[in-house]
């Protein structure tokens, strides 16, 4: 390859908290400016210098199509006997929206994305369907760009609607019972960007201009309003993000002359509303409840709203739940298999959703009447399926299976544990071919999460597939920061005690090592967003245990993660660089802070594009220039960079192909795999 890139230095000292910190590459946070882009060019053209001549790259893309490049369905909802979903057809770049007449009729298309002739990067998606089930908004997304623009269609005539929402993000949105109407909350993308969050009601056909404000919230770029649908009344929920997130409801009814009422004010625990028939509010909620419980809100006219217990806390922590007017279902992760138990609405236990020991099974929603569960399911070695349960006959049909030309039997998984430096005993999860699994010393691949309380549980990969069918081992260890143990399993390393998941994770590879399971030259780790820091910081911390990271639309600089796009939002999970306290423990593990001249780093793939609102991709883009400055190893560090790649998976599939080939290829090179 040829030699490393360097970039220009210019730095900038900042003393924060009396600690002088030197920014080395503060000029590349400025994606738009001619020496950025010039820099991004040299960075491409240095990767493919190393990408395009690593050989098999041929038939790594060939078998990867076969992989990706079938058919694929999601966002299945109903609304009387009309399903609407996402369907990918083999050889399509794009899935489309279609509908079914019927669980067992033919599918019909409604918006077909490579119609607009916008080209491949042009993504939909269905979100909500009116009462009649005659109109359908939707989102249309370019790239992998966080906004979209929202549109409407009605059905029957095939006809988009003249009301459309502009570039921007809809945090709430309701038809009118009678679907002549829509209420709404839409914040537009502009410069300055609006910071006005209120609610409107627009009556399709008239102009926007016209639109009646029914909620007011405030004024604030830390602040978000959101709408909770019900069929006679509306909710608001105000959520204001700061070093605390608190939050306000209030109800309005649709014949209401009166200002919404406000039920709940101030609030710092979290409350997740949900409104069902005759006004009735249940709510999951973590007060008095770590591991989270469902409740019915109560209230009358001047009293504070009341919490009564419908599915109380228990020792394993609610994943998700969906509720309707014949029931609740709620999602458990305990002991590592996935429990979905059924409750009546007075929170008797009426039944469970039956779920096969190693499937990891996610609740989807329901169809209108209720009488219908929509749910997926899949495994470490079983592509996801979608499945609809119906709940009066306790019977459960596949809607839709993703049929991967994977040998699923050819593969197996175990569960081990290890003992982290403070004692803790964390399990972990190896699955690879059978003989693998009996073996010592083999080429290992491992990621986790280790935030949000967030859990790792068995999911199909293709890029986990692919790795596995050349012989590797995929080690996924459960540190803490997820909830497999609960809430404090998240605490335990959440704000500043994020080192811990740090070390679970490194104590991982060193135990994998230990054991003889692997060594440090056929270790290699990935990751993407708050896993993408959790590979930053292993790989910052302990370079000598990997020999290869793929680093993907991570955070990295985290003393600046906070002052853009909206990153604000997480400072109850991370803390800020403003919090003296917050930032002595930042500064500690910060991955851009943490690289140091002259020493030797894993081969090491930075992955990110212009579109990322989310994880802005100045940390990538800064992480390179130190990384390529400081390493002395003969192993490469190089950037993966797109125009139109962002945070969302929307990327047309023969880009997804190719960027999957990508990394395909660098692993089997770094790892000495073979196709």
């Amino acid at each position: 390859m040829e030699p490393p890139l360097r970039s220009e230095v210019e730095a900038v000292t900042e003393i924060l908290h009396g600690v002088p910190v030197t920014d080395l590459y503060r000029w590349l946070e400025d994606q738009d400016s001619p020496r950025t882009r010039v820099w991004i060019a040299a960075q491409t053209r240095y990767a493919r210098a190393y990408l395009d001549p690593i050989p098999e790259r041929d038939s790594i893309r060939q078998r990867l199509r076969e992989l990706i490049d079938v058919e694929t369905y999601d966002s299945l909802q109903k609304v009387g006997n009309r399903y609407f979903f996402r369907k990918r057809l083999p050889g399509q770049e794009q899935p489309s929206i279609y509908m079914r007449e019927g669980i067992n009729r033919p599918d019909r298309i409604l918006v077909d994305p490579s119609l607009r002739g916008t080209g491949p990067y042009t993504a939909v998606k269905p979100l909500r369907v009116s009462p009649d089930g005659r109109l359908l908004l939707y989102e249309v997304k370019q790239g992998g760009e966080r906004t979209g623009t929202f549109e409407l269609l009605d059905v029957e005539k095939q006809e988009t609607l003249p009301d459309v929402l502009p570039s921007g993000y809809l945090r709430g949105f309701a038809f009118s019972p009678d679907s002549t109407a829509f209420y709404y909350v839409h914040e537009s993308v502009g410069v300055p960007m609006p910071t006005r969050r209120a609610a409107y009601k627009h009556r399709f056909g008239s102009n926007f201009v016209e639109d009646e404000e029914i909620f007011f919230a405030a004024e604030g770029e830390h602040v978000q309003l959101h709408i909770v649908p019900g069929k006679t009344c509306l909710g608001f929920l105000v959520i204001r993000f700061g070093d605390n997130i608190c939050s306000d409801f209030y109800l309005w009814n649709f014949e209401s002359t009166h200002d919404p009422e406000p039920l709940i004010r101030n609030t710092r625990y979290q409350f997740g509303p949900l409104l069902l028939n005759d006004d009735r509010i249940l709510a999951i909620t973590n007060r008095d409840a770590p591991n989270l419980r469902i409740v019915e809100v109560r209230h009358a006219a001047g009293a504070d709203a009341e919490f009564v217990d419908v599915v109380p806390q228990s020792d394993s922590r609610i994943q998700n739940w969906v509720a309707n007017d014949t029931g609740i279902l709620v999602s458990y992760f305990r002991r590592f298999e996935t429990v979905i138990e059924i409750f009546d609405l007075s929170g008797t236990t009426i039944g469970k959703l039956m779920v096969d020991k190693f499937d990891t099974a996610r609740l989807l929603g329901s169809s209108e009447d209720g009488h219908e569960i929509f749910f997926e399911r899949e495994s470490f070695t079983k592509p996801v399926e979608t499945c609809i349960r119906q709940l009066a006959a306790s019977t459960v049909t596949i809607w839709a299976r993703r049929k991967v030309p994977f040998d699923s039997d050819g593969f197996r998984h175990t569960q081990v544990s290890f003992p982290a430096k403070d004692g803790t005993e964390i399990p972990m999860s190896l699955v690879g071919r059978p003989e693998i699994l009996n073996e010592r010393n083999h080429p290992t691949i491992m990621t986790s999460y280790g935030g949000y309380g967030v859990p790792m549980t068995p999911q199909f990969s293709v890029f986990v597939a692919f790795l596995i069918e050349r012989g590797c081992l995929f080690a996924l260890p459960n540190i803490r920061g997820g909830s497999e143990f609960g809430a404090e399993w998240h605490e335990a390393a959440k704000r500043r005690n994020r080192q811990v998941a740090f070390d679970d994770f490194i104590d991982a590879a060193e135990w994998l090592i230990r054991i003889g399971r692997t060594e440090p030259g056929k270790l290699a780790i990935f990751g993407g967003s708050n896993s993408g820091l959790l590979v930053g910081a292993a790989m910052t911390q302990r370079p000598d245990l990997f020999r290869a990271v793929v680093c993907m639309v991570p955070m990295l600089d985290m003393l600046r993660y906070h002052l853009f796009d909206e990153a604000h939002v997480w400072k109850d999970e991370f803390g800020s660089a403003d919090d003296p306290e917050d930032f002595a423990a930042l500064l500690g593990y910060s991955p851009y802070h943490k690289v140091r001249n002259n020493t030797a780093y894993p081969a090491t793939m930075l992955v990110s594009g212009d579109s990322d609102q989310n994880c802005n991709p100045l940390h990538a883009r800064k992480m390179t220039a130190r990384l390529q400055a400081a390493n002395v190893s003969e192993h490469p560090v190089f950037l993966d960079y797109s125009r139109f790649r962002g945070h969302s998976p929307v990327l047309p599939l023969s880009e997804r192909i190719e960027a999957l080939t990508d990394r395909m290829a660098f692993l089997c090179d770094q790892l000495g795999l073979h196709v």
